[in-house]
């Protein structure tokens, strides 16, 4: 049962990291690299409280589709998102946002998850899965922030 924590200081504040990280359209446009579609449930704009999105993606050469839902949110301190249906045996996804002034936040991100296949699936975990899935939440995490920071920037007159 691996536990992925990451740790990113943005130069926004809390509300725009965390409506940036419920975005359904920023969630697609920072996974493009899987080809990640949202199909069903909410497929665009914020996601809320009790919401599920239904995703379909391509991960190892493979076209899959998962289901998470919102079971946590108190905003814009945090939100959980837990796997409903997927590749996964479970899944429960932690975002935080923490304030570090008026214009900074502290993002928390902790991915627990447990793979199907019992020993098998450990294995693979091992492997590769662990690996595969810190890239892909790292870059999806880097995304967020850049289009947070870029969002300030913005609304300052920066471009």
């Amino acid at each position: 049962m691996p536990v992925i924590r990451m740790e990113f200081l943005i130069h926004a504040p809390q509300q725009i990291c965390f409506d940036a990280a419920r975005s359904i359209d920023l969630h697609m446009e920072s996974t493009a690299k899987t080809r990640e579609r949202a199909i069903g449930g909410v497929t665009s704009g914020l996601i809320q409280l009790g919401e599920s999105v239904t995703w379909e993606a391509v991960h190892f050469g493979i076209k899959q589709n998962l289901t998470a839902k919102i079971t946590e949110m108190e905003e814009p301190r945090y939100f959980v998102d837990e796997m409903v249906a997927g590749a996964f045996k479970r899944f429960s996804h932690v975002h935080e946002f923490i304030p570090l002034g008026a214009s900074q936040t502290r993002m928390l991100d902790t991915f627990d998850y447990t793979s199907p296949f019992g020993m098998l699936g450990r294995l693979v975990d091992w492997i590769v899965l662990e690996k595969y899935m810190t890239h892909f939440l790292r870059t999806r995490n880097e995304y967020i922030k850049g289009v947070a920071e870029a969002q300030v920037n913005k609304s300052n007159g920066l471009f």
